[in-house]
């Protein structure tokens, strides 16, 4: 049996976070036992894991919802079409931020690397030839 406090200090969540997540449909609800607590399974835990990781990666929480509703209705045609738009739509939206990430890491790398040099321009006053950053795309 692996009750809540557990199922939550695994995945680094709090107790309340888990039972929102519940409340709200994020997960499927957890079945409990006789003195009703919740017992969560492996199937319990593999859907905290994948809330929490979608959610890192930016998922909203009405996502989530929309992507356990559809994990419910196992009957339907379009359940594996439906989740695979929400994963790939979010894959798309990570992509796009690891590209403006790297551009910003690559800035800072360059400022950093440049920066005594920088430095001294400014200092002995050789300011004037000012470089336009937003035109140092390589």
């Amino acid at each position: 049996m692996l009750f809540i406090k557990k199922a939550a200090a695994m995945f680094d969540l709090s107790v309340d976070t888990l039972r929102y997540y519940e409340r709200v449909g994020a997960i499927p609800p957890v079945q409990r036992n006789k003195s009703g607590y919740r017992d969560y399974t492996t199937k319990d835990l593999n859907w905290i894991y994948l809330v929490k990781n979608l959610r890192n990666a930016g998922l909203s929480i009405k996502s989530l919802i929309e992507f356990a509703h559809w994990s419910q209705l196992r009957e339907s045609q379009n359940v594996e079409i439906a989740q695979k738009q929400i994963l790939s739509k979010q894959l798309k939206e990570i992509e796009q931020k690891i590209v403006k990430m790297q551009k910003a890491r690559d800035l800072l790398l360059y400022k950093i690397k440049t920066y005594d040099e920088h430095l001294a321009k400014f200092k002995t006053g050789a300011s004037d030839k000012v470089e336009k950053l937003w035109e140092r795309e390589h």
